[in-house]
């Protein structure tokens, strides 16, 4: 393979330079200083992607900080500030909305039909362990929060079928300050 190629004609070479020193430009790159499109380049300062006439709310904290009023999952409000992972939005006409995705189901747990079999056998008062139930919650509670162009979803997780009545009385709350 260190043999030259017998049919090349010696005019055409292709591939990249023969004699390439230290500094000059690679093969495939433009041979101007400037990169053109598809090359490298430095990319553009992060512009925020809002419609124009949107106000773009401050990206940091407000100036005095102090103790958040409310706290739902992941979004807080401080101040006149409600603080996100999607940015700080501002808390005057912030539009809050709650979506209750749990569910309580009601089921009799396998003791109450253990117990009920073996007390059958020694007195009918075994039937009473059949009335047993045990009630069990699952599912979330979605909070939303539009303010400044911007919006925010969390999930809280419902412990008990009064969690929503908890969140709700939160989200109440949250209204008020937005006025």
């Amino acid at each position: 393979m260190s043999e030259p190629n017998p049919y090349a004609d010696g005019e055409y070479k292709w591939g990249p330079g023969q004699g390439g020193a230290p500094g000059q430009p690679a093969y495939g790159y433009p041979q101007d200083a400037t990169p053109g499109y598809g090359y490298p380049q430095t990319p553009p300062p992060y512009q925020p992607t809002l419609p124009g006439g949107v106000p773009v709310p401050p990206q940091h904290g407000p100036a005095g900080g102090g103790a958040p009023l409310l706290s739902l999952g992941d979004i807080t409000v401080v101040g006149d500030q409600i603080i996100t992972p999607a940015g700080n939005m501002p808390l005057k006409g912030a539009v809050w909305n709650a979506m209750d995705m749990s569910r309580t189901e009601e089921k009799m747990p396998t003791v109450a039909i253990v117990l009920a079999v073996i007390f059958f056998l020694f007195c009918l008062l075994g039937l009473l362990f059949l009335l047993m139930k045990e009630k069990s919650t699952t599912g979330f509670i979605q909070v939303t929060v539009t303010s400044g162009g911007r919006h925010h979803s969390t999930m809280i997780p419902a412990t008990g079928p009064d969690t929503i009545h908890w969140v709700m009385g939160q989200l109440n709350y949250a209204r008020s300050l937005s006025i």
